[in-house]
């Protein structure tokens, strides 16, 4: 088939994996958070600052996974001037989506899972809602290295043909 050997084809679907996957566990991370956190707020509506950075933190994989989408969008000139994209460098593309796409969707969901605990620590000592928010950013790491990876990988192989 034709289209499975178009580089534009691979680059394009490694640019929606990215965002899909990364913004599919943003959105279940902060579900999650949210649902916890709702309880709380609704008993007592003046914990609603510390909840709402706990509902925040795994909405970052969603932005990390979108960032690699707008550079791979840039570099195969879908965005800017229209470029030639080999095969092999489409296929390149494709792979480097891959930690943020599925390093997003994973961390994201975990991190709200963190949240949810982190709201329990707020509800019951409101005073110890930096160690929720520090336990939760702790997941972030692993997000942050997946968006490192993707984002390195997309940059280099503007230059490989």
């Amino acid at each position: 088939m034709e289209l499975f050997n178009n580089g534009m084809f691979w680059a394009l679907l490694g640019a929606a994996f990215a965002t899909l996957f990364a913004c599919t566990g943003s959105a279940k991370g902060v579900g999650l958070a949210s649902e916890a956190a709702a309880g709380v707020v609704a008993e007592d509506p003046s914990k609603f600052g510390k909840m709402i950075v706990l509902q925040l933190l795994p909405g970052t994989q969603g932005l990390y996974g979108f960032v690699v989408t707008f550079m791979i969008m840039l570099n195969v000139g879908i965005l800017g001037a229209p470029v030639q994209v080999s095969l092999t460098q489409g296929l390149l593309y494709f792979a480097a989506s891959l930690p943020i796409a599925f390093g997003g969707l994973f961390s994201a969901i975990a991190q709200g899972r963190a949240a949810a605990a982190g709201v329990s620590i707020v509800a019951k000592r409101p005073e110890e809602s930096s160690k929720a928010i520090v336990s939760t950013t702790l997941v972030e790491f692993y997000a942050l290295i997946a968006f490192i990876v993707s984002f390195l990988s997309v940059m280099s192989i503007a230059n490989i043909k």
